[in-house]
């Protein structure tokens, strides 16, 4: 299934104005490709001019700059998003609507594999563009959010809409995180991992009646080094630039400003940009395997590992001064790095999946697709730090049982709400 949109032109339009929109399309569809590989900062109007067989002047009588360019994607991407959302919008319940979202993106991953659809660009950098494209695209994109929002129903009081905006939240950062993963299976296997999928969203990963009584595991300290201006500070800082402005975003000038030290110290700790960003993908996930180790040796059984695992590194996002590095600064990696940060994901998430294989066996978690929901965890934790503001207004072990809850007990069971 594609999910494009009608053109909008009249269907007798001059010829001149059909090659114009076609050739726009075109230019588009090469900028998609390029901006999911590159990053928009990263997208040069000369390579997309290459691509679609024009000069780089051209290119600018339709695009003037790059950055209206990277806009024009962003906007095409939000709409055939917000496009999706209705689809499913329409179905008559909740349940129907999850599900019917998920397949369309499940749909849409395998036209884009088999080449009858063109992918989404990954709107991650949309936040580092300059506020008179961004403002625009960010108003769409908090439209789109209440429209997923409203899959739920309308909220009760403000607490039902605390627990409906996590699960807005973390749907829509699971369909943005499918295609990093579900590729691994073959297309014909796409409707019943999206199946599996679904059962975990619908009941979640914990048995009925467990309760959620996790232990908040602070970090160890031997996981960070120590001494202000040394390189811990560096990816510190980096991290958090990088979850707020992307991988662009994250320069070497902004990081030393932020430090006021100079550009020398930066390179006396680090030799380049890409080995700052790979290092913090490292430390995270490290961080990541520590906790997922802490929370194995002193558990009473393997729900209370998982909730406890989870509920430390949520602390950790929710907290925000060092949180764990965002994914979106995924795309703009070079290929070589790009595949040692998925493949360490790949390692963090089958760790998750051998405590949910255990927990089935022990009778202490549901059984569900280990590989799927390790996936879905993964997905559910990087996105956590996107909603610190949100988690800031609660209490925090409230905002993580609220949160956690979303895929621990099923995006359609209120009970978190009565604080059982």
């Amino acid at each position: 299934m594609t999910t494009e949109t009608a053109p909008t032109a009249p269907l007798r339009a001059p010829r001149s104005r059909q090659r114009f929109e076609r050739k726009r399309d075109d230019i588009l569809d090469a900028a998609t490709d390029l901006i999911n590989e590159r990053g928009a900062k990263g997208t040069a109007l000369l390579d997309v001019a290459r691509a679609v067989g024009l000069n780089t002047t051209s290119v600018t009588y339709y695009f003037r700059r790059k950055d209206q360019l990277a806009a024009a994607v962003f906007e095409r991407t939000t709409e055939r998003l917000t496009e999706m959302v209705r689809v499913a919008g329409a179905e008559a319940t909740p349940e129907a609507r999850v599900r019917r979202f998920v397949q369309l993106h499940a749909e849409l991953r395998a036209a884009v594999l088999r080449g009858d659809a063109r992918p989404l660009a990954s709107l991650s950098d949309v936040r580092a563009l300059e506020e008179p494209l961004r403002v625009p695209l960010e108003k769409q994109y908090q439209a789109l959010f209440r429209e997923v929002r409203a899959f739920f129903g309308a909220p009760a009081d403000e607490a039902h809409k605390d627990l409906l905006t996590a699960r807005a939240h973390i749907l829509l950062e699971l369909v943005f995180w499918l295609p990093i993963w579900i590729s691994q299976y073959a297309l014909d296997d796409f409707p019943r991992v999206t199946k599996r999928l679904f059962d975990i969203l619908a009941r979640g990963m914990a048995v009925p009646g467990a309760v959620w009584r996790p232990r908040t595991l602070a970090e160890d300290s031997g996981d960070f080094g120590a001494g202000e201006g040394g390189r811990e500070n560096f990816l510190r800082v980096a991290t958090q630039l990088i979850n707020e402005s992307g991988y662009r975003g994250a320069s070497v000038e902004r990081i030393v400003e932020k430090l006021k030290v100079t550009k020398g110290s930066f390179y006396h700790h680090l030799d380049a940009k890409d080995d700052l960003v790979l290092e913090c993908f490292r430390r995270s996930y490290k961080r990541v395997a520590n906790m997922q180790s802490r929370a194995h040796c002193s558990r009473s059984n393997e729900w209370d590992s998982l909730s406890t695992a989870i509920a430390s590194l949520l602390d950790i996002q929710f907290e925000a001064s060092w949180p764990l590095t965002r994914t979106t600064a995924l795309q703009a990696l070079p290929a070589p790095v790009r595949l040692e940060v998925v493949q360490r994901s790949n390692r963090t998430a089958l760790r998750f999946a051998g405590t949910l294989t255990e927990g089935a066996a022990e009778g202490s978690l549901r059984v569900v697709d280990p590989l799927v929901a390790s996936q879905m965890i993964i997905a559910m934790l990087n996105a956590a730090f996107d909603l610190r503001k949100w988690a800031s207004r609660l209490p925090r072990d409230r905002a993580i049982a609220i949160y956690a809850s979303v895929i621990m007990d099923g995006m359609f069971d209120d009970h978190v709400l009565a604080g059982d």
